[in-house]
């Protein structure tokens, strides 16, 4: 038996100066893009402007959270935007529908959506499919049940307070929605960085053998972590559908791969076992002050993918470069 203590071996790398410093590269790119768009355009720096751009990331914000946990064990979710949809259309048959109550439909939804995420974690840990893969085969899946529930149609109108979670500012200033996607940033925050479950996903990330040895579940740990990945995926698609007051089973096309770039422009590593929430935070701002800030410019959406897809490829380029010097 190997005697590693799983506290140390697991914790992120370095002081927590060392962590911040980890964000600086995406924290820099996002003041600089803030200041391009402050020059380029009068009605970017405005605080109706910057409360539209939180108004406008909180189902990628809240996404993201989930991706990372998977990130960081070196996995990867291709299904979290099928899965969305699947939570939205449960959600909605189930109170527009069935005529149960909305908290009934919205428990039902996350319910689909962690089962959605339990089935990945058995076909990953269990059967040894690639993430990639079972990934894959429920992105289809979760987005063909989604059409099932109602053949391909949408439903539309909810209730008012549940469209004002996404509408009424408290304070002036935030959405519930909002606050929600901080309350989930902040929780996930704590678990990575003052809990012992939370080091785990750093340690299987790093190595899953020394992991094993440690005494560290890893089985149980990637099923939990795909788990958590759909709910969040789920909760997102519950924000969205408060957002649009309809569900429909098209929505979240894409969304898995603009959740993807929000966490490694953040700086967490594809191969795991380094990153974090604030880095992904930082990353979600990015692409959603650079949306925000080419539709200002009125930039025709088909370059914006173009723009999107070179700022990935930078900050990806841009990390190796520093882990290899860091190496």
């Amino acid at each position: 038996m190997v005697a590693i203590d799983v506290n140390e071996q697991s914790r992120p790398s370095g002081t927590w100066l060392r962590k911040l410093a980890g964000a600086t590269g995406p924290l820099v790119g996002l003041l600089a893009l803030c200041v391009f768009l402050s020059v380029s355009t009068d009605a970017f720096l405005s605080l109706r402007n910057g409360l539209n751009i939180l108004d406008q990331i909180t189902v990628l914000g809240i996404m993201a959270v989930g991706m990372t946990f998977v990130i960081l064990i070196g996995g990867i979710d291709l299904s979290v935007g099928s899965v969305l949809a699947l939570s939205t259309m449960v959600m909605g048959w189930t109170a527009n529908v069935a005529g149960l109550p909305l908290p009934l439909g919205v428990a039902f939804a996350l319910i689909a959506s962690a089962a959605s995420g339990l089935i990945v974690g058995l076909l990953v840990t269990m059967f040894r499919v690639p993430a990639f893969i079972a990934t894959l085969a429920m992105m289809s899946a979760a987005r063909g049940v989604a059409n099932m529930i109602t053949d391909g149609q949408q439903i539309v109108g909810f209730p008012d307070w549940f469209t004002m979670l996404a509408i009424d500012r408290h304070f002036g200033v935030l959405t519930a929605t909002v606050f929600l996607m901080l309350a989930v940033v902040l929780a996930a925050w704590v678990f990575l960085h003052f809990r012992s479950e939370g080091r785990m996903l750093y340690a299987v990330g790093g190595n899953p053998e020394v992991a094993r040895l440690a005494g560290i579940k890893v089985k149980i740990v990637t099923i939990g972590v795909y788990i958590a990945s759909a709910v969040l995926a789920g909760l997102a698609g519950i924000v969205l559908a408060a957002r649009l007051d309809s569900v429909q089973p098209s929505s979240g096309l894409g969304y898995e791969l603009d959740t993807i770039a929000a966490v490694v422009i953040g700086g967490t590593s594809l191969s795991g076992g380094s990153g974090g929430i604030g880095g992904t935070l930082i990353g979600v701002l990015i692409i959603g002050v650079l949306r925000n800030g080419l539709n200002l410019l009125n930039v025709s959406p088909f370059l914006q993918q173009v723009i999107i897809g070179v700022v990935i490829v930078l900050a990806v380029g841009a990390e190796t470069i520093r882990r290899r010097r860091a190496a």
